[in-house]
C-alpha cells in the first residue's frame, strides 16, 4: 500500500520530469521535484517556518513564565497556550511537514538504490507515463549522481544547512530574554553551538553515504527554504507596517 500510495506516484512524477528535462538530466529533474513538492505543500511549510519564527520571538517571555510559575505546572500550560495563540505558533505542522519530507526521502533512496538508475523499472509506470529516451545521471556533466561520497556535493549541502541554522540562531539570540542568568545563558551557548555544527555534520554524513541525488535533494531543500522564510519575512514586515 505505501508503494501505491507514496513510493509510486513519486516514482512517475520523477520519471516524467526526467522525461521532459533536456538530455534527461536527473539533476535537474530532482530540483524540479523539490521545487513542485514545495510549492503543492507550501501552506504546510510556510506554517511550520512561521511556527519556528513565532517560538523563537516568544522564547523571552516564555522564560519569564516559567519563571514566574515555578512549581505551578497548571499556570504555566496555560500562560504558554496563550503565548502560542498570540504568536501562531502551531507545534502540529513541525511534525506535519516531517512526515511529508520522510516519504519523499524514501522514495528517492528507493528510486537510486532499487531501481538501479539509468535503467528504468517500467513496471512501475502508469500508462501515461514513458521512458525517457535518455537518462543522463551526470549532473552538470560530472556529478555521478548513483554514486555515494561525494565531497563536493556534501560539501554543498553542509554550507547551506550551515547558513540555515545560523540564521536560526540568529533569530533565537535576537530574542532572547535579557535578565537570563549566566548558567543559563552558557548552557544555550553550549546548546546552540552543538545545534550549529551538529545537524549539519549529520546531515552531510546522510549525504555522504547515500547517492549524490539525496545530497542534491537536500541543498535544493535548503535553498527552497531560504526562499520561503525571505518571502514570509516580507509579507509579515509589510502587515506589521501596514
Amino acid at each position: 500500500m505505501f508503494q501505491t500510495l507514496l513510493t509510486q506516484p513519486l516514482y512517475n512524477g520523477f520519471i516524467y520530469l526526467v522525461g521532459i528535462m533536456p538530455g534527461g538530466d536527473v539533476g535537474f529533474a530532482i530540483i524540479a521535484l523539490t521545487f513542485i513538492i514545495r510549492f503543492l505543500f507550501y501552506p504546510v511549510f510556510a506554517s511550520q517556518i512561521r511556527t519556528t519564527m513565532g517560538m523563537q520571538a516568544m522564547q523571552g517571555e516564555l522564560e519569564e513564565i516559567k519563571e514566574k510559575y515555578k512549581g505551578d505546572a497548571a499556570r504555566q500550560n496555560q500562560e504558554t497556550m496563550g503565548l502560542y495563540k498570540k504568536y501562531k505558533v502551531n507545534p502540529l505542522s513541525l511534525i506535519l511537514s516531517l512526515f511529508i519530507q520522510l516519504p519523499i526521502f524514501y522514495a528517492l533512496y528507493y528510486t537510486f538504490f532499487h531501481t538501479k538508475l539509468p535503467s528504468i523499472n517500467a513496471t512501475l509506470l502508469y500508462p501515461f507515463v514513458h521512458v525517457p529516451p535518455m537518462v543522463n545521471i551526470h549532473f552538470l556533466g560530472f556529478i555521478d549522481l548513483t554514486l555515494s561520497n561525494n565531497i563536493l556535493v556534501v560539501a554543498v549541502v553542509a554550507a547551506l544547512q550551515f547558513l540555515v541554522m545560523y540564521l536560526t540562531l540568529g533569530r533565537t539570540n535576537k530574542h532572547a530574554p535579557k535578565n537570563i542568568s549566566q548558567e543559563k545563558l552558557a548552557a544555550q551557548k553550549m546548546q546552540q553551538n552543538v545545534s550549529l555544527y551538529m545537524l549539519p555534520a549529520i546531515i552531510a554524513t546522510v549525504a555522504y553515504s547515500t547517492p549524490a541525488a539525496v545530497g542534491l535533494y537536500f541543498a535544493t531543500g535548503s535553498v527552497v527554504s531560504l526562499g520561503q522564510e525571505w518571502l514570509i519575512r516580507r509579507e509579515l514586515s509589510k502587515k506589521g507596517s501596514n
